[in-house]
């Protein structure tokens, strides 16, 4: 059966209304760094302030994201998502009447890191719904969750293409306070749409017994380093791309070059679903990560911004399949009544990879230019396929047990 088949059957599953829903709801996550940044270093005076405010958010939401996945497998995800909404949807907006009045920016980094912890994984969410829909699908199951899981990788990417564009347009032609108020609304909207549709009520929660195993797993470990690596590459590339084009005296490009390896990623992950059930996820995450370690390299050669887009745009096509493959082998190997909590562990850990590679990109840019940064990029590629090459045998004893 095609890819485009494969689609259509499984948003039969839901229709097309949630598809949309799902999408912009996570939005506002996407929005919430970028537009924090940009409206306290606005009325702060210093984007280092910017940059911790929005840091705090980061690392909130890293560490928040477990936390509500662990109470969402207990009690449902309906109750989570109602609070996270109505608690993140206040925060964003309370950021902005702080800013308004002159609040110092210690404050508004406070209230920006407590808004992180309400700011929910959407993307996440629904890919643990798409489990309980595709649940009794016999032998279609393989393929449909395949789909699921290739759509919401490549939605994440687009989200973090679209949103940080959104917040660029708004800051661009309202202000800063208007794109965090966009974030706002969009939350509580969509963000309680998600929350009230049908499909979370086939996630009501799991009672957790003595059974049920615990959560953090070696493999899941494994699994959750594969994701720090890829966010160490976010945070890396952007970092450098920034380098690179003031350099080059065009500073402004750096959010359009950094995007091209959103999209390089939306196109690579959309056909996964493609990839033939024999092709296991034990085989997959070794090829992918010598995709990535194989087209980070010529980074380290760029010296234009011309041949970097096509290297940016290269790389983005290793990127999603490496991501939507560890995320499908998480769903594929932990217990249901704890895969909440393991899949926001693999967010939270893409979160904190993010920081850390930012973090360290940019002293190595500072000290030797943007081909510092781009060696942490080439340095997580190459983590990122030994990770893959470790954790192959457990994988693949897993992935047959539960076959």
């Amino acid at each position: 059966m095609s890819v485009i088949s494969s689609y259509r059957s499984l948003f039969a599953l839901t229709g097309r209304a949630y598809v949309v829903v799902a999408f912009v709801a996570r939005l506002p996550l996407a929005m919430s760094q970028m537009g924090t940044l940009l409206l306290v270093a606005g009325v702060s005076g210093s984007y280092g302030a910017g940059g911790v405010a929005a840091g705090a958010i980061a690392v909130t939401n890293a560490i928040g994201s477990p936390l509500s996945g662990a109470i969402s497998d207990r009690i449902g995800q309906r109750p989570v998502l109602l609070v996270q909404s109505v608690a993140g949807s206040a925060g964003l907006s309370l950021l902005v009447v702080l800013s308004s009045v002159g609040a110092p920016w210690q404050a508004l980094a406070a209230v920006a890191g407590a808004t992180g912890l309400f700011l929910p994984q959407v993307g996440t969410m629904a890919r643990v719904r798409w489990r309980e829909l595709t649940a009794d699908k016999g032998a279609e199951r393989f393929r449909l969750t395949s789909a699921a899981f290739s759509y919401e990788g490549s939605a994440d990417e687009a989200s973090f293409v679209l949103g940080p564009a959104l917040v660029g347009l708004g800051a661009a032609f309202v202000s800063p306070s208007g794109s965090l108020i966009l974030a706002a609304v969009l939350l509580a909207v969509f963000g309680l749409w998600f929350a009230l549709h049908p499909t979370a009520a086939i996630v009501a929660g799991h009672p957790v017994g003595p059974r049920s195993g615990p959560v953090l797993t070696r493999l899941l470990v494994g699994l959750a380093l594969g994701t720090l690596c890829v966010g160490m590459v976010f945070g890396s590339v952007q970092t450098g791309t920034t380098a690179l084009a003031t350099e080059a005296g065009q500073a402004g490009y750096a959010g359009l070059l950094h995007a091209l390896l959103g999209v390089g990623s939306v196109v690579a992950g959309l056909t996964i679903a493609g990839l033939p059930a024999r092709f296991t996820f034990a085989d997959r995450l070794p090829v992918f990560g010598a995709a990535l370690a194989v087209l980070a390299v010529p980074l380290l050669a760029v010296h234009s911004i011309g041949a970097l887009a096509g290297v940016l745009l290269l790389l983005g096509l290793a990127v999603a399949p490496y991501l939507i493959t560890v995320y499908s082998a998480c769903e594929a190997t932990v217990d249901p009544r704890r895969l909440g909590a393991a899949m926001m562990a693999l967010a939270a850990s893409t979160s904190l990879g993010y920081a850390l590679g930012s973090s360290l990109a940019g002293q190595l840019a500072d000290r030797s230019g943007y081909g510092g940064a781009y060696a942490v990029t080439v340095g997580a590629c190459a983590g990122a396929l030994g990770l893959a090459l470790v954790i192959r045998p457990a994988l693949g004893r897993a992935q047959r047990q539960d076959g």
